[in-house]
């Protein structure tokens, strides 16, 4: 089976985009802030239980994860400030009610604010996906006065019917389908929706927590990766967007903070960067690619 979603497209043969303010290289900083409930298991852990009982609760992984609201989170708040960097946060609803202070900061920042879920849980756990996903919205949009355009989904998983239920609460773009450099129109059963890229590659979840790569592994592959896309989007003209994935209880520990700033900085030296969010590359790309007449389910029924 094909990907159900997205048409298969060789990244060359795609049409010509302009850059953003002269920009061809749009990076884009999302921060996953989370709520892991005390009483519950811990979605990831990095200590094993002893002999391999699991237990309730589970107090050195929940305060690892703690850890990061408290003191990762203040760092890279400080960090992006500092250097009057855009950013967005997807974040669990239930953050607002339990780390409201942090949720604040965010605000206070000028963050753009992504739904995350309520909780750090699989929308598979849901009793009902859609209502979870609607409430997840609503709150984030009473506290900032701005419904989310966008959505992430907790552990980028969906359900069948995840990005149908999506489109009817009005989200405009998603950031779950990590496939392409360039955002790309997706196909649900009531019409598209906009397909964002996000990253596993760039993804301090995946590179300190899964893969448990040395603390330098991350500003490594940011800079190969700036490399390669200079190169790249100059010798052909097309625009690339970076996108960097971070967790305050991954990169914002003292031993690889260093390197979260050195990234930062690097990028910031390149020309052809420009730091957005979510809504500015949503509507850097529908002005040039703008929304399809029909979704592309109907297209290949009428096929």
């Amino acid at each position: 089976m094909s990907n159900p979603r997205v048409p298969y497209e060789y990244f060359h043969d795609r049409a010509r985009l302009a850059p953003l303010d002269g920009a061809l290289i749009l990076v884009h900083v999302v921060v996953n802030v989370e709520h892991w409930p005390f009483d519950e298991p811990m979605p990831r852990t990095i200590l094993t239980p002893p002999h391999g009982k699991e237990s309730l609760p589970d107090i050195p992984n929940f305060a690892w994860v703690e850890y990061g609201m408290r003191c990762g989170l203040p760092r890279m708040v400080r960090a992006l400030r500092s250097r009057s960097l855009p950013a967005s946060t997807s974040c669990n609803a239930s953050v607002l009610d339990v780390y409201p202070r942090a949720a604040e900061a965010m605000l206070e920042a000028g963050w753009e604010f992504i739904g995350h879920g309520m909780h750090q849980r699989s929308l598979h756990t849901a009793s009902s996906e859609a209502e979870t996903i609607a409430a997840a919205l609503d709150k984030l949009g009473a506290f900032t006065g701005c419904r989310p355009a966008g959505w992430l989904s907790p552990g980028l998983r969906e359900t069948g019917q995840t990005l149908e239920h999506l489109r009817a609460a009005g989200v405009e773009y998603v950031f779950d389908w990590c496939l392409d450099d360039l955002p790309c129109w997706m196909s649900t059963a009531s019409g598209p929706l906009l397909s964002l890229p996000y990253t596993l590659e760039l993804n301090d979840s995946v590179i300190c927590a899964v893969e448990k790569q040395p603390s330098t592994e991350f500003f490594s592959r940011v800079k190969r990766t700036l490399d390669l896309f200079e190169r790249e989007a100059q010798a052909d003209q097309q625009p690339r967007v970076l996108t960097l994935g971070l967790h305050p209880h991954l990169m914002g520990v003292p031993h690889r903070f260093g390197d979260l700033e050195a990234a930062l900085d690097r990028l910031l030296a390149s020309p052809l960067v420009r730091f957005v969010t979510g809504s500015d590359i949503a509507n850097w790309y529908r002005e040039q690619d703008p929304v399809p007449a029909t979704s592309l389910d109907s297209e290949q029924e009428a096929a």
